[in-house]
């Protein structure tokens, strides 16, 4: 299933499941939101399937008739994996690491899809990076890579949009990488069940219909299972946190001549098995 928060019209959000070309609201199911969900996810899946297959006609919409928002828009944590893909690092002049390179994205950066990607004023190397995140279901502290399926819920898309001048201007790099609107996320929550190996999928990211990354998620050198084990071994994570795993080669900084983005793009980031997540750029007021 496609787990989705969206809007219908001028009402407040609402934790829903894709089907077809239908959203079916999980509101009168008795979830306010999609972390609700998350958090009670090992017992919510009977009552859920019960609910989206046999809904009360005011749960469902069509598609096309609202609007999505990201999946989960204020995140408890979101976690983002640096050099992951080996030839990134490499053209990103960096040695390959031994250890996952970790950073973060304030939540209340999270945009959904068709949202603006806003440029700032005040940084001249916007830049563009297709993730594959996972999403937490069950909580949990010090887990271990071999049970790290009992705590992935679901997989979903995001950009990690970064400003390269503030993020390579010191050591730290979450001040380049957290600016308003720089985590476009979503569309959807693919349910972890329905992806088999998610290290197998191809991803790729392309401006205005040309393909500046393509690659597939078994270059990452840090996979899912290593990275839940090496995260909760410091933090414990929580229903709802994002990971985003890292980004493949071919992102503007690197290329020759450098390719940032501009106002007026059009960015589209696919990830198999999962879709498109897809946003302008614009430039700040």
């Amino acid at each position: 299933m496609k787990f989705v928060t969206f809007r219908r019209g001028a009402k407040a959000p609402e934790p829903g499941v894709v089907l077809g070309e239908r959203v079916v609201s999980l509101a009168g199911a008795g979830y306010s939101d999609l972390i609700a969900v998350l958090a009670h996810c090992d017992e919510a899946r009977a009552r859920i399937e019960n609910w989206v297959f046999n809904p009360p006609s005011e749960a469902v919409s069509d598609l096309a008739a609202v609007k999505l928002l990201a999946p989960v828009p204020r995140p408890p944590k979101f976690i983002c994996v640096g050099l992951n893909y080996r030839d990134h690092a490499i053209e990103s002049g960096m040695e390959i690491p031994s250890v996952p390179t970790i950073f973060n994205k304030f939540p209340n950066v999270v945009i959904g899809p068709g949202d603006p990607i806003v440029l700032p004023k005040v940084s001249t190397r916007p830049d563009y990076e297709a993730e594959l995140a996972f999403v937490i279901g069950r909580g949990g502290r010090a887990i271990p890579a071999a049970r790290w399926r009992d705590h992935v819920f679901g997989y979903t898309i995001v950009n990690d949009v970064s400003a390269r001048d503030f993020q390579l201007a010191t050591s730290q790099w979450l001040m380049g990488k957290t600016f308003d609107s720089f985590a476009p996320t979503g569309p959807w929550i693919v349910e972890a069940a329905d992806i088999a190996d998610p290290h197998a999928l191809d991803i790729s990211l392309s401006i205005g219909g040309e393909v500046l990354q393509n690659s597939n998620t078994r270059e990452l050198i840090f996979k899912i299972p290593e990275l839940v084990e090496y995260l909760s071994q410091v933090v414990t994570l929580e229903p709802g946190d994002i990971v985003a795993t890292g980004t493949p080669p071919g992102v503007g900084f690197a290329r020759k001549p450098p390719r940032y983005l501009l106002a007026g793009d059009q960015v589209t980031v696919r990830i198999q098995a999962i879709g498109e997540l897809r946003n302008p750029v614009v430039a700040e007021g």
